[in-house]
């Protein structure tokens, strides 16, 4: 068993997090865990990239080769397309539609979008959306995870305890909106071929 995932965005997004949750639900089954991430030049609005290696085996690297990723999920869309190289050729694209807008000549996002659909295992997915339906915006990088979780060698429930356990400090109310917007983008990943 083998996951090598990059995780990207902007400062403040919750990209640590996800990796957090990912990386304490794959120890919690026994796998071995690597992770390293590379903070922007602000902690807010920064560019944020992680890369997460789960696997049975030895890790020998934290790092994943460029070209190797299983899994590039973005939760910014030119942040997907900055960090496109590191996908496998079989890999996945998860993507929010949804750009943080904080240099002033940010590309067209359309452009942006058009580039994305052309990879062959992709998924645009409005999180910002899905995550107010769920009940809080702030919930984005859970629907993210939701997606996410069809391409884990990971029990869902092993990762909705996960979620219940990170969030259960800031009572019930939290942690049932974090889990809708985990189910909510769950079903959006499963919209990828496998």
């Amino acid at each position: 068993m083998k996951n090598d995932i990059v995780l990207a965005g902007v400062g403040g997004q919750g990209i640590l997090t996800i990796a957090a949750i990912v990386g304490r639900a794959a120890v919690g089954r026994g796998l071995n865990v690597k992770q390293s991430e590379v903070h922007g030049m602000a902690q807010r609005g920064g560019s944020v990239s992680s890369h997460l290696r789960l696997s049975s085996d030895t890790i020998w690297s934290d790092l994943i080769p460029l070209g190797g990723a299983d899994v590039l999920l973005s939760v910014e869309p030119l942040e997907a397309l900055r960090h496109m190289a590191q996908l496998a050729p079989n890999g996945v694209l998860l993507a929010t539609d949804v750009p943080i807008t904080n240099i002033g000549d940010y590309p067209d996002l359309e452009a942006i979008k058009a580039e994305i659909r052309r990879y062959p295992r992709q998924v645009l997915i409005n999180a910002d959306q899905m995550a107010k339906d769920a009940g809080s915006i702030r919930a984005m990088n859970m629907v993210m995870l939701g997606a996410l979780s069809c391409f884990l060698d990971l029990p869902v429930d092993t990762l909705t305890g996960t979620i219940q356990d990170v969030f259960a400090r800031k009572g019930d109310k939290v942690v049932e909106v974090n889990l809708k917007a985990f189910a909510a983008g769950r079903a959006a990943g499963q919209t990828v071929e496998r």
